[in-house]
């Protein structure tokens, strides 16, 4: 058996504090496609919190790099931002480098998180929280069984304007159903 956390196409793995100048990379990506603006940030900074990354505590709130298999690239990242056990709801997030896109790879590195959570962890329920006008990241959340369930709106400032904020949601039967473990 391969690892739990390796597909066919990535790999998914914690990150190491050289992983910084990729997450640079994906800070810059996120501010093109009008996802994020910040204050530009130092390398120095990135270095720093790679370096904290790598030696972050256990849980369940935790961010890993997705890795292509075929080279050995580090194309994206993926990870939960909040777990409730209690209520066993969480959410998730995922980015992609912008030359990586519309390869399979968020795809699959989504599923392989996604059943981490709900086969070994029992959560019942996945949120994802994507910006109205990311038509792609809706149309890969769709794909992957995620359903609407609202829309903020005016909730996030960017760019200069209010922008809404589209909730989805997937629950765990609804995931087995789509996304199957193969067993030998």
């Amino acid at each position: 058996m391969t690892s739990f956390w390796t597909g066919q196409r990535v790999r998914l793995r914690g990150i190491e504090p050289g992983d910084w100048a990729a997450f640079r990379r994906f800070a810059a990506d996120e501010e093109r496609s009008g996802d994020v603006l910040r204050p530009p940030r130092s390398a120095e900074s990135f270095r720093a919190w790679a370096r904290e990354q790598a030696t972050a505590a256990e849980g369940d709130c935790f961010r890993l790099v997705i890795e292509a298999l075929d080279t050995g690239e580090t194309v994206g990242a993926v990870g939960s931002s909040y777990a409730d056990p209690h209520a066993g709801r969480f959410e998730y997030g995922i980015t992609m480098e912008a030359g990586h896109r519309r390869k399979g790879y968020a795809t699959e590195a989504a599923v392989l998180l996604l059943r981490f959570f709900f086969a070994e962890r029992r959560y019942h329920k996945c949120e994802a929280r994507i910006f109205a006008h990311n038509a792609a990241s809706l149309a890969l959340h769709r794909r992957l069984g995620f359903a609407a369930e609202g829309r903020l709106r005016d909730h996030v400032f960017l760019a200069g304007r209010h922008q809404d904020l589209v909730v989805m949601g997937l629950l765990a039967g609804e995931f087995a159903r789509l996304h199957p473990v193969d067993v030998p």
